[in-house]
């Protein structure tokens, strides 16, 4: 038997993770789908207030119960300490959900903000299950509008909102924790566009296509693989003449923010243009590492590169 999927899905409130889990269940037509705040109030009717005040709060506010505060260097260590210890209460059930679902071959996704990198030890799990964690990010301006709007619709969440500093610091943390514990990162810039990165890893179409765009050319190169088609770009590496080694770059772009920062700075920047000039002058192609979704799409944004001529005629 197929070992099952474990897929774990984690970001602060607000960023829109039930949303896009909901969606990626129905793709990938999995049944079971769980949220940590579910588990967490079983937890609370185990363990009472009095043996966790940090549990019987709520993550962004898990902070006021900690002892010794002033021992924290800055808000944001308190803030952050604080909702690791909210989390921790919940993460041991968790983690019994997931071998349950193994045992029974039962393929599942668990979505909630109690997900920390670090905290729940995924590496038991491995010899057993397909496991993907990812961490949902949003800039705070989107994060903010998605408060908002969520608290029109169901009539609450005024609160929220009153620790809406508390939650960006959560969102930071859990971004610091992905970067340390090699967790991947998916920007919510569109429900389409993270469910496709999402399934770019967990299906891992991918290719290795010969470039030789033009430093000028680059800009239309990545709206064609990430704007267009929510592909990403892993990997470049340049094969320079009269040297053993090849260059590598391992990149990982996936978001169009990400891509549209990095343009602007050669746009900007007339050192690290010249530079690229030359290191494209020194190198016949770049073999760049492409993936996407599926086949289907990986296929499609190779026609469209090598339509535009920039794929090495060979």
């Amino acid at each position: 038997m197929r070992k099952p999927y474990v897929i774990l899905i984690g970001s602060a409130s607000g960023i829109g993770k039930s949303t896009i889990a909901a969606e990626l269940a129905k793709q990938l037509e999995i049944k079971h789908l769980i949220e940590s705040d579910f588990i967490r109030a079983v937890v609370r009717g185990i363990i009472g207030k009095e043996y966790a005040p940090a549990l019987h709060s709520s993550s962004y506010d898990a902070y006021k119960h900690l002892r010794n505060r002033n021992r924290f260097e800055s808000y944001g260590d308190l803030v952050s300490a604080g909702f690791d210890e909210h989390a921790a209460y919940v993460i041991p059930a968790l983690e019994k959900i997931i071998q349950r679902a193994i045992t029974d071959y039962d393929d599942i996704i668990i979505e909630g903000v109690h997900l920390v990198p670090g905290l729940i030890d995924t590496e038991q799990f491995e010899e057993y299950a397909n496991i993907y964690f990812f961490v949902l990010s949003s800039d705070e301006e989107s994060h903010k509008e998605r408060f908002v709007k969520r608290a029109v619709q169901i009539q609450r969440g005024g609160k929220q909102l009153d620790y809406f500093k508390e939650n960006r610091i959560i969102h930071d943390h859990l971004l610091t924790q992905a970067e340390k514990n090699n967790v991947v990162v998916i920007s919510t810039e569109t429900i389409e566009k993270s469910i496709d990165n999402i399934l770019s890893v967990i299906n891992k179409s991918c290719t290795t296509v010969k470039l030789v765009n033009e430093v000028d050319e680059l800009e239309d190169v990545i709206n064609i693989i990430i704007n267009e088609n929510n592909g990403s770009i892993e990997k470049i590496t340049y094969n320079i003449s009269g040297f053993k080694e090849p260059l590598v770059r391992n990149i990982n772009v996936s978001d169009m923010k990400s891509a549209a920062k990095f343009i602007n700075n050669i746009s900007k920047n007339e050192d690290k243009k010249d530079y690229l000039n030359k290191l494209y002058d020194l190198s016949d192609y770049r073999s760049t590492v492409i993936c996407a979704s599926n086949q289907e799409k990986l296929e499609k944004i190779i026609n469209e590169l090598k339509s535009k001529g920039y794929v090495l005629n060979e």
